[in-house]
């Protein structure tokens, strides 16, 4: 009889192994292991000994948390704003070779849902429960006094991270995190809804909703990165490098304890950062513009079986311009906003390739399981009409000029730059749908691509699926590939149970019947519900629109579908068949009040007013706050508001002998900020509107070797929010100088650079001063304080 090589039997006997925990029910109890249905899991009774003698007596088995035997590695991708008609895997114009790989390999879903929004998709993902049940009904910024929407994850809704970790993985997120409370995200914390509080050993990324790529706010674990001095940094690269070093690391001192990697880039959320060898890739290839791309993607989506044959583009909102319509100077300048979304989409799948590669490395790929996810909602249409050079003049009212833009055209992209692209591309690059990011009521808002592979554990090869499924699924499928139980309770806490399906029943049945036969969407009053093949939903408020087309009340306006056969939403049934369309607009309500939907919200930028809306707010109440060196990485959210109203920055500062240079405090950055410097020794106060305008008023003398007080005083104008003022700089209670300032930000100066005492962390403020330790102050400053009134 001839013998069968023993590799063989071990990959016979793991493949046995992996199709026997498929189909394990979900209990508290692996076979042969711990009840892991509570965790921890509890440490077994300490024996007590009467012997004397440690020689003469046996110890009892080592108590050790493993996974179970076989359990694989899980990679999470999740690409920011990415929406359903971008990568090639599903018929869109960008290259996306890892994606692709990782279909080929495994499955493709085209029936998969997010929720139309960053936070409330991540929370929902990682919990594998509803983004309302996790309290994250809108953004974290955006958060209410309202129970499903606070933004504060509740310890009843574990995340799959911590399961894992306290199940024997070792588990690290890279990226962007956008899950803690606004409140929360400053060195006083409470730390518990931060990364390395929420399962992961280990965080390498940015807190909040984007970053510049060029120049980030990084954590590793809790605390501040530094960031090199290397003219070619990029966020995208850095990240990488850290998961694959992880990844290696892990593997080579316990290279059988399973690893679970989130690796969520800021990308391709806006800013659109790229290197400019990837984007001069693209020069030419959106010329035919916005209109005729949507044909080609719809042609080649129906030609790839990613959607059905009879399937139509849906309408395009009217708001959305013909491309035809458009000037000359508009086309050049949409189709390069484009070419540089298009290089951002294939670097940063390019990267995704090289995390997976260690995985391969380390030659563990064939027992890892990949979700790829190809967005976390639809393509973003928060650019507007015509797009932005710098995307905060959208959060402070002011709308750039296309003539303008086109003079900056040859730097989009790169780190004089923080852009956004034309909405017109966000339909596009949602094809075949009709809507896009911040519209659950349009499948452009929530479906997305997404692959999965796992060699050992899926046996179909570049399948499509089509069963409907949602973020909040992916938790239970993780659970149910590696044999764990979903535990009843985490920590001490009984847990909410998991409102998500498994989707492993699908991966090797392309027939099987559907079992998420039910969920609702809403963000801000947009709102949907999808029940058994039909869809019901209307569209409340446009993401440019500044107020909702109707009340909360007002169901005048609900549509509905039959997507069974109408992928694209373009055949609205409602008038044929009325009592289905009150059958759901009644389910949808009893869902809403069963996840803590109601009441809903459809309040926007009014959100980001804590005190109006009910959110915590550290400064609540305060006009002042006393600083001193060494104080810096203060996000926007947990420092004083001097927007608005006047203000008086008072600095005590030890100048050292050869005279000062450097910050004193800055906030925001080279796209919108100010700051309180010294340069060659002279004091001067900096405001950087929205990098449009520089003004600066600045004393004539060195400050003196020794002990200063710097004050600069700004009265506000007032007569309401974005008005200027007079600003008067005084040393040691002598006026050096004094100017006006004619327009200041009224929303926002930046959602990732931070304010800092003694030093400009990311990008400069003033540009003649520099940023991170090029900025750092010479000399002491034991005190300063920022009053306002």
């Amino acid at each position: 009889m001839k013998s069968i090589p023993k590799q063989r039997i071990v990959v016979a006997a793991i493949a046995a192994l992996v199709a026997a925990v498929l189909s394990m029910p979900a209990t508290g109890q692996t076979r042969g292991g711990p009840d892991r249905s509570v965790l921890p899991i509890p440490e077994p009774k300490r024996p007590s000994y009467s012997e004397i003698d440690a020689r003469k007596a046996k110890a009892p088995p080592r108590f050790q948390v493993k996974a179970p035997a076989g359990a694989p590695n899980v990679v999470v991708v999740l690409i920011d704003d990415l929406g359903f008609g971008v990568a090639s895997s599903f018929g869109g114009p960008v290259g996306t070779p890892t994606l692709d790989a990782v279909a080929q390999n495994g499955l493709r879903y085209t029936n998969f849902h997010t929720t139309a929004l960053c936070s409330p998709t991540r929370a929902a993902l990682k919990s594998g429960r509803n983004h309302h049940t996790v309290n994250m009904g809108f953004i974290t910024e955006m958060a209410t006094a309202f129970p499903g929407a606070t933004g504060q994850i509740p310890n009843a809704t574990a995340p799959l991270a911590e399961m894992l970790r306290l199940n024997g993985y070792g588990t690290a997120a890279f990226g962007k995190w956008h899950e803690t409370a606004a409140w929360e995200a400053g060195a006083s914390g409470p730390f518990d809804r931060w990364p390395t509080r929420q399962g992961f050993d280990k965080f390498y990324g940015f807190l909040g909703g984007e970053t510049n790529q060029w120049a980030p706010y990084l954590y590793d674990g809790d605390a501040q990165v530094e960031l090199p001095n290397d003219p070619n940094y990029h966020f995208m690269t850095d990240m990488t490098d850290k998961a694959r070093a992880w990844i290696k690391y892990q593997k080579a001192l316990a290279p059988d304890k399973p690893s679970f990697v989130y690796f969520a880039p800021g990308a391709t959320h806006a800013p659109h950062h790229v290197p400019k060898e990837w984007i001069a890739r693209w020069k030419g290839k959106f010329d035919q513009g916005w209109d005729k791309l949507r044909e080609e993607t719809l042609a080649r989506q129906i030609r790839m079986g990613v959607v059905p044959p009879a399937t139509r583009l849906a309408p395009k909102p009217p708001a959305i311009k013909d491309w035809e319509s458009l000037s000359a100077d508009e086309k050049r300048l949409f189709s390069r906003q484009a070419e540089v979304f298009a290089a951002y989409v294939e670097y940063t799948d390019h990267e995704v390739g090289r995390m997976l590669q260690a995985f391969d490395d380390v030659g563990q790929a064939d027992n890892t399981l990949v979700f790829y996810v190809a967005g976390d909602n639809g393509t973003s249409g928060e650019g507007g009409q015509n797009g932005m050079f710098n995307e905060y003049t959208y959060f402070n009212g002011v709308q750039e000029k296309v003539e303008d833009m086109l003079k900056l055209i040859d730097k989009w992209g790169g780190p004089e730059t923080y852009p956004h692209m034309a909405a017109g591309w966000a339909v596009a690059l949602n094809a075949p749908f009709g809507w896009m990011k911040q519209v659950p009521s349009d499948f452009g808002g929530t479906r997305n691509g997404m692959a999965v592979s796992w060699p050992r554990g899926i046996k179909a090869r570049n399948e499509i699926r089509t069963q409907f499924g949602h973020v909040i699924d992916v938790a239970p499928t993780v659970l149910q590939a590696a044999g764990l139980p979903e535990p009843r309770s985490v920590n001490g806490t009984p847990q909410i149970p998991m409102e998500g399906k498994s989707l492993v029943y699908s991966f090797d049945d392309a027939k099987a019947k559907e079992r998420h036969t039910t969920q609702y969407f809403e963000i801000a009053g947009n709102r949907a519900i999808y029940h058994d093949g039909w869809y019901a939903r209307t569209i409340h408020r446009a993401p440019w629109e500044a107020q909702p087309r109707r009340s909360l009340a007002d169901n005048s306006a609900w549509q509905l579908y039959d997507v069974r056969s109408d992928f694209s939403l373009v055949d609205d049934v409602a008038t044929r068949h009325p009592k289905k369309l009150a059958e759901l607009q009644a389910l949808y309500l009893n869902e809403a009040k069963k996840y803590h939907v109601l009441p809903m919200d459809d309040r926007v930028f009014e959100r980001l007013d804590a005190a109006l809306v009910g959110r915590p707010d550290l400064m609540a109440g305060r006009t002042s706050l006393t600083l001193a060196e060494g104080m810096s990485g203060m996000m926007e959210s947990v420092f004083i508001n001097v927007k608005n109203r006047s203000k008086t920055i008072t600095a005590e500062v030890d100048v050292p002998q050869g005279g000062g240079n450097g910050t004193l405090i800055a906030q925001g950055g080279r796209f919108g900020g100010w700051s309180l410097y010294v340069k060659d020794g002279v004091p001067a106060y900096g405001y950087n509107f929205l990098g449009l305008q520089q003004s600066a008023i600045a004393g004539t003398k060195p400050l003196p070797a020794g002990k200063s007080t710097i004050r600069f005083d700004f009265a506000y104008d007032g007569g309401g929010p974005g008005k200027g003022g007079t600003g008067t700089l005084s040393v040691n209670g002598e006026k050096v100088a004094e100017g006006r300032l004619e327009r200041t930000q009224a929303g926002l100066f930046s959602a990732d650079e931070t304010a800092d005492v003694g030093i400009d962390l990311g990008t400069p403020v003033v540009e003649a001063v520099g940023a991170e330790a090029r900025s750092r102050f010479t000399g002491r400053i034991p005190k300063l304080t920022v009053e306002v009134r």
